[in-house]
């Protein structure tokens, strides 16, 4: 089978296109023929070896994960013995992360937790686009966040995957005040989406403008945690779901002191990977989520695609199919 097999850390020079053997799942596995898969965070890490994390998960000085791909969407082809909720032909996405990723291969094993049955109204193209940022977005939202209806939130990353879910899950919990932040060439596609203040960051510094608000979800998390809680409303949340990692670790040390002193929640959201998957499916079904895709891209071309992603001038979700599998 065809696989973009990592060999190094360093550039898209270190992926390559390769001829590989096909996997056989084990008793308790899934083997998926994928159609469709979806660029994030962790593959543009993994292919940098950035930040040093990543080295320490996938290795110091050689990746041990060999296939990157996190959101998948296919089709069932086999299944081993102990696998009592999918059968061959079964139409499924998700999110792999916590199965060894490889989700760029023609064929991919997973464990049943890590996929749910694919509605059949839902596009491989779009439910490849999903998982992962949506479901980051719900529970960093509503499980950390604790959004309530009549709040003043901003999203900081408001036209990447895990923003333009975020907008339309926030508008869901009542009347929302939604402000994005982001690139000048995001902004209409923001305003589409449902945000109803839109910010250019590199015009205007949303920690600066002294405008305030109740709810912070952060897919960028760039500027420090006394920054974030200085436009924070008394009682309010600021929460991460990735970005830069110093920043993050700052948040994790200094968050604790902060909500203890200023009376302002500082948290992160560790991900609790497909949790929410049959709700989200239930929104997408009622047509109350939709993701914005960037794409479909060639399989063939995921090294660029993924070089194109860590520039951050994608809009929304950046989706690749393979050839002729459509």
């Amino acid at each position: 089978m065809k696989a973009i097999v990592i060999t190094r850390y360093g550039s898209k020079d270190a992926l390559k296109l390769m001829d590989i053997e096909k996997p056989v799942p084990k008793d308790d596995e899934v083997l998926i023929k994928v159609y469709a898969a979806s660029i994030n965070d962790w593959d543009w890490g993994l292919m940098r070896g950035k930040p040093f994390v990543i080295r320490l998960i996938s290795g110091l000085l050689k990746p041990s994960v060999t296939i990157p791909g996190v959101d998948i969407a296919g089709q069932v082809e086999s299944v081993g013995a102990k696998v009592a909720n999918f059968s061959p032909g079964d139409e499924v996405f998700g999110d792999i992360s916590e199965s060894g990723f490889g989700g760029f291969a023609e064929y991919v094993c997973v464990k049943e937790k890590a996929i749910a049955l694919k509605p059949s109204t839902m596009p491989f193209i779009e439910a490849a686009a999903i998982p992962h940022a949506s479901i980051l977005a719900i529970q960093g939202l509503r499980d950390i966040g604790k959004i309530q209806a009549g709040q003043k939130l901003l999203i900081n990353g408001g036209g990447g995957g895990v923003g333009t879910f975020g907008v339309q899950l926030a508008k869901l919990f009542g009347h929302m005040e939604v402000t994005g932040v982001d690139s000048a060439e995001k902004l209409d596609m923001m305003d589409q989406t449902g945000f109803d203040h839109v910010i250019d960051y590199k015009r205007e510094d949303f920690t600066k403008s002294g405008k305030t608000y109740d709810l912070i979800l952060d897919a960028k998390t760039n500027r420090s945690p006394f920054a974030y809680a200085r436009v924070l409303n008394p009682g309010g949340v600021y929460v991460t779901v990735g970005g830069s990692m110093a920043r993050i670790f700052q948040i994790s040390i200094l968050g604790p002191w902060i909500s203890l002193i200023c009376k302002k929640k500082i948290r992160l959201v560790l991900l609790k990977a497909n949790k929410d998957i049959e709700y989200i499916k239930e929104l997408y079904q009622s047509g109350k989520l939709k993701p914005v895709i960037d794409g479909p891209y060639k399989f063939s071309e995921v090294p660029e695609i993924i070089e194109y992603f860590g520039k951050a001038n994608h809009k929304g979700k950046v989706v690749v199919t393979m050839e002729d599998s459509l």
